[in-house]
């Protein structure tokens, strides 16, 4: 069972972090990502990390303001975000799918492929 937690209500330019964690499941067999649908839109890939973490993508829209990692420790994984904006605005998900190399040629099919998913968090950016 995933469970995403750490959002909240920040002014655009903003930081939060968000978390994703895990109970009967060991997150690094699997890839991890993270999703999210906002108002009267439909759900999106934001990014995801393998499950080594080796290997990491994201979307255009949040590359260099985004960062995945993950705690293999700690069973979770995280998805700091900075440089927030209005459009950010979402209900984020993380969400488990298949760790397999190939994704790492086209990082965007990966989101298809997802197979459980855990409750969400709300992200509001706002000033």
């Amino acid at each position: 069972q995933l469970q995403a937690s750490g959002g909240g209500v920040v002014q655009p330019g903003g930081s939060l972090r968000l978390s994703c964690s895990a109970k009967g499941v060991t997150l690094a067999n699997f890839a991890t990502g993270w999703f999210r649908q906002a108002p009267g839109k439909e759900r999106e890939g934001v990014s995801w990390i393998s499950g080594s973490g080796e290997t990491t993508y994201y979307i255009d829209s949040v590359k260099g303001r985004f960062t995945i990692s993950r705690d293999i420790s700690a069973n979770a994984v995280y998805l700091q975000m900075n440089s927030l904006q209005p459009e950010d605005t979402a209900i984020y998900y993380c969400a488990t799918g298949p760790d397999d190399p190939k994704y790492a040629k086209n990082g965007r099919s990966w989101f298809y492929f997802v197979a459980s998913w855990g409750q969400g968090t709300q992200v509001t950016v706002s000033s």
